[in-house]
């Protein structure tokens, strides 16, 4: 029995894809897996129980990898379950700032009738100072081309806009013109999208250097994480007009109440649709590792996929250090195997699966210094 916790409100109709060899517990220490949204892992203590942990969405910097690479706890994201979700509100973000709709609605709620007019003719009468501008033909720069890009950038196709991108991979996306250079394709932007993580990086990546590349008047819009944007640098540009609006789901202190500013409360992975498929995605992840030892979407050691054991058993080894995981591990060991599979991350951190041969038995503990972690799967 696996026993399994969960940290935030995690869809049932993902939990439901645990069989009867899981339950849930609310005793995170006795927990073989985690399931996890945006609940803050970083200073949490693990038990020795614990393998996994599966974040229900793309984002992982609320979890500690490295500690968790260096204590054998696989962790796990849903890269594009969510991607749906997202893409579409941003393209609902982009036509509320195009359109001035936030105020517009801010506006019209303030409205009553009076003896001079009504409600109607007050509309007419001041409408104008919301008057907006269309999508159509205006330029969008679409920063990283993850799930969410791609698909934003097939929406803003199909509203007869001009989509061109900036991807530090050699992606390539049909209909939309690649810059290599950043700022070059800022400079072409009405609007700009910013769709990649944030990391060591990436904080505040997006600052005077970048606004002072763009068009004065730019729309920015950040549906990945504030973190990723300098917001001191951004005040300055909304102050002096660079940026005429920023469109953020992610509101913070030195943007709430501000002038042109239009806060989102996060969420573009809040659909029921959206939840449903990163808990199934989570779920099943889990289940590859906890079962089969199998490594889908890990984003703290390699990939590697065995497919079902059925009634075979493997063990699995998370190794550091080793220039030939596969060669070393199966040189130490004495047993018979019908498969064997290893994968290795530059920074040399590896998974070794073995599956023994029928009859096979599972040698020993195998205790070395580049060994984190020995499983065995029955």
């Amino acid at each position: 029995m696996y026993k399994i916790a969960t940290l935030n409100k995690i869809s049932p109709v993902g939990l439901a894809k645990f069989t009867d060899n899981y339950s849930i517990t609310d005793n995170v220490n006795e927990a073989a897996g985690i399931l996890v949204r945006s609940q803050d892992m970083l200073t949490m203590d693990f038990s020795d129980e614990l393998r996994s942990i599966a974040r229900a969405g793309a984002g992982v910097n609320n979890i500690p990898l490295d500690r968790c690479a260096e204590s054998g706890i696989a962790v796990f994201n849903t890269p594009g379950a969510n991607a749906n979700a997202v893409s579409e509100l941003a393209v609902c973000g982009m036509l509320m700032a195009m359109r001035n709709v936030p105020a517009g609605i801010k506006w019209a709620e303030t409205l009553k009738p009076n003896a001079d007019m009504d409600v109607a003719k007050q509309v007419e009468k001041g409408k104008s100072r919301f008057a907006g501008n269309e999508v159509l033909g205006k330029t969008v720069g679409i920063v990283g081309f993850g799930a969410i890009g791609q698909r934003f950038a097939n929406a803003c196709l199909g509203l007869g806009m001009e989509v061109i991108g900036f991807n530090r991979s050699p992606k390539e996306i049909p209909g939309v013109k690649r810059y290599d250079d950043l700022k070059e394709m800022l400079s072409k932007c009405d609007i700009v999208s910013l769709n990649f993580p944030v990391n060591d990086s990436t904080k505040k990546m997006v600052n005077d250097d970048l606004f002072a590349a763009m068009k004065d008047g730019v729309i920015v819009l950040n549906f990945a994480r504030d973190k990723i944007v300098n917001e001191a640098d951004l005040l300055a540009a909304l102050e002096s007009g660079k940026v005429a609006k920023y469109v953020c789901d992610f509101p913070t202190d030195n943007m709430v109440g501000r002038e042109n500013v239009i806060l989102i409360p996060h969420l573009g992975a809040s659909s029921e649709e959206a939840e449903d498929n990163c808990a199934i995605m989570a779920v099943n992840e889990t289940r590859e590792f906890l079962e089969n030892g199998n490594l889908i979407n890990s984003v703290n050691f390699p990939s590697l996929n065995m497919g079902d054991r059925g009634s075979k058993t493997r063990i699995a080894f998370m190794t550091k250090g080793l220039e030939n995981p596969l060669t070393d591990i199966m040189s130490k060991i004495d047993v018979k195997a019908d498969n064997f599979m290893a994968a290795r991350r530059e920074d040399g951190i590896a998974y070794v699966l073995v599956e023994l041969a029928d009859g096979a038995e599972a040698p020993a503990g195998l205790q070395a210094d580049f060994i984190i972690n020995t499983r065995i799967m029955k």
